[in-house]
């Protein structure tokens, strides 16, 4: 395993295999009522062990975020210039991850993102385990939302469009 590869084990491969299927898991404290990201066995508030996984919405909206223009670390390097970020899921937890889709000038904090996913077959992280397509795990990553195809509403009494 290298430094790139999550650690993919019993506790986070609800996680893992949920994203590889195209959903976004967060944990949420039955003791205090509380979601919490990253995921761990216990309340990082109240320290409860009474915690379990719940689908998150994908809403988020943008926290903070850096242009990476050099990355060494496989498979980072072939992706430069890249946008890490930090991001306020709409439940609460902030997430660390990679805004797609969008260009660096439209990028403002507070913008709102949707959950997308990188799975292995698009260049996700590398894993032995073979979780998400192509082999490797499939990442949650951010983008903007998608513009709508249709055109405006029409105006009431103003007759067919």
């Amino acid at each position: 395993m290298n430094a790139a590869t999550p650690d993919v084990d019993a506790f986070t491969r609800p996680y893992w295999d949920s994203a590889a299927q195209g959903r976004l898991l967060i944990r949420h404290c039955a003791a205090c009522d509380r979601p919490h990201h990253y995921p761990r066995e216990f309340c990082p508030y109240c320290w409860s062990e009474d915690v379990h996984w719940r689908p998150a919405s994908g809403r988020a909206t943008l926290y903070t975020w850096s242009v990476v223009h050099r990355n060494d670390l496989p498979p980072f390097g072939d992706r430069v210039p890249y946008v890490a970020a930090v991001v306020d899921l709409a439940e609460g937890p902030r997430m660390m991850t990679e805004v797609v889709g969008c260009p660096e000038a439209d990028l403002r904090i507070g913008m709102e993102l949707y959950v997308r996913f990188r799975g292995g077959a698009e260049g996700g992280v590398g894993a032995e385990d073979g979780v998400g397509a192509g082999g490797g795990v499939t990442v949650p990553v951010f983008g903007p939302a998608p513009v709508p195809v249709f055109g405006p509403a029409p105006v009431p009494g103003a007759g067919p469009v």
